[in-house]
């Protein structure tokens, strides 16, 4: 069963599953207005904000909610069990699910852990993985094609969250495959809740390992801070922990991935950057605006009807926030917004979104890049694609702005 559409208001946008072409989805959407109704892949009709300067008062309402019991098609059982995306709409209590004072209550370990002065102490670690990586594509045959999204994109970002949160590395293959089928709308409906299952299983486990071997990580420091009294439940710790692990590594390698495609489709912004006339800071703003990882944020939930310019978002219907929409909106980021460029300023983007429930690991995805990307142009300044842009294949991931694969030539 799927949520009914409303066509009382302008018609329904139906999202594409598959992804085929983002930037013109994008631009549909913000033609379309700053709040439009669409139809997410299994049928499930939401509405989306568009537009840049009414997202950024949506997400600091207190009106607009995390709370999936607020959503009338919850309410109502049209919501299935087995819908590919359940896992985004509903992936159990923490701090991404909750608002208010337990929203700060069960954000707070997270974000003293997530500073930016403590993110800049994981630097060395970075550079030192960093350094690792890039010898071993050295190492590769000359001349072949390499996928530089599995040979250093992704496993860069993992190592770096894993660490963080004390996951071992002998876990990454079984969390790859698992992480396919939660973030794909192609996941089928039979294997949705065993994949559910599992991921929680993988997690539990994790936890309870902590648990009896407690190390220098953060899970750790979550099971130590609910022993101490900040009353974080099991369940807290195990979402808390795969919410990081997921959204710790697949924005960093969508950043870094897209960082690379837009440099090498804009030879001449790609020379700016390799003179040294621009920071390589530029380019990781300008592609978080421009090429924004997240495409799509699932979901909150309006507990009234609230004007969106001159819409309304009804009472009881959720939201989601369209960043690649937003990204892109002339009336933020002037007639040049659809064009990528790295010497844009000022650069005023909310790619890691904005309100109480901003991305607290905003500032490790940054440092990743700012290290992956010069080190990567640094060591092979012969990089190109190895083949045309039009050939790169998207995943189907409502949520990520993300590559199948990246096939490039170092030199």
């Amino acid at each position: 069963m799927t949520c009914p559409i409303d066509h009382t208001g302008p018609a329904a946008l139906t999202l594409d599953p598959f992804v085929t072409d983002l930037d013109a989805e994008s631009a549909a959407l913000r033609a379309a207005g700053p709040l439009v109704r669409v139809v997410l892949p299994g049928g499930v009709a939401v509405y989306a904000v568009t537009h840049h300067a009414e997202a950024r008062k949506l997400l600091t309402d207190p009106r607009v909610v995390k709370d999936i019991d607020v959503w009338g098609a919850w309410q109502r059982g049209e919501i299935p069990l087995d819908w590919p995306l359940i896992g985004l709409a509903n992936p159990g209590r923490s701090m991404l699910t909750v608002d208010g004072d337990e929203h700060r209550r069960l954000r707070g370990l997270v974000a003293q852990a997530l500073t930016v002065r403590r993110v800049e102490k994981l630097r060395a670690g970075i550079e030192a993985l960093t350094t690792g990586m890039l010898d071993r594509l050295a190492a590769l045959p000359a001349g072949g094609a390499v996928d530089l999204k599995a040979e250093f994109a992704y496993p860069l970002p993992m190592n770096v969250i894993s660490e963080l949160m004390g996951v071992d590395a002998a876990d990454h293959p079984r969390l790859k495959a698992l992480f396919e089928k939660f973030f794909s709308t192609q996941t089928p409906p039979e294997e949705v809740p065993r994949m559910m299952a599992d991921l929680g299983a993988l997690f539990s486990r994790i936890v309870e390992s902590k648990r009896e071997n407690p190390g220098d990580d953060l899970t750790s420091a979550l099971i130590a801070a609910s022993e101490d009294g900040d009353h974080l439940t099991t369940e807290e710790i195990t979402n808390t922990l795969q919410l990081m692990v997921a959204a710790g590594h697949e924005t960093t390698i969508s950043l870094i991935v897209n960082a690379v495609v837009a440099l090498e489709t804009h030879p001449g912004q790609r020379a700016l950057v390799l003179a040294g006339e621009v920071p390589w800071e530029n380019v990781i703003e300008e592609t978080l605006r421009w090429s924004t990882p997240t495409s799509h944020v699932l979901i909150r939930f309006a507990t009234e009807d609230i004007e969106v310019g001159d819409r309304i978002l009804p009472k009881g219907e959720g939201l989601i926030v369209s960043f690649g929409a937003l990204g892109r909106d002339e009336a933020q980021h002037g007639k040049t917004a659809g064009e990528f460029d790295v010497t844009r300023t000022p650069n005023r983007h909310i790619s890691f979104g904005h309100g109480p429930h901003v991305c607290p690991g905003a500032a490790l995805s940054r440092l990743e890049a700012l290290v992956a990307l010069p080190a990567l142009y640094t060591r092979f300044p012969g990089l190109r694609l190895a083949v045309a842009r039009e050939e790169l294949r998207n995943k189907p991931v409502l949520t990520q702005n993300d590559l199948f694969e990246l096939p490039v030539r170092l030199a």
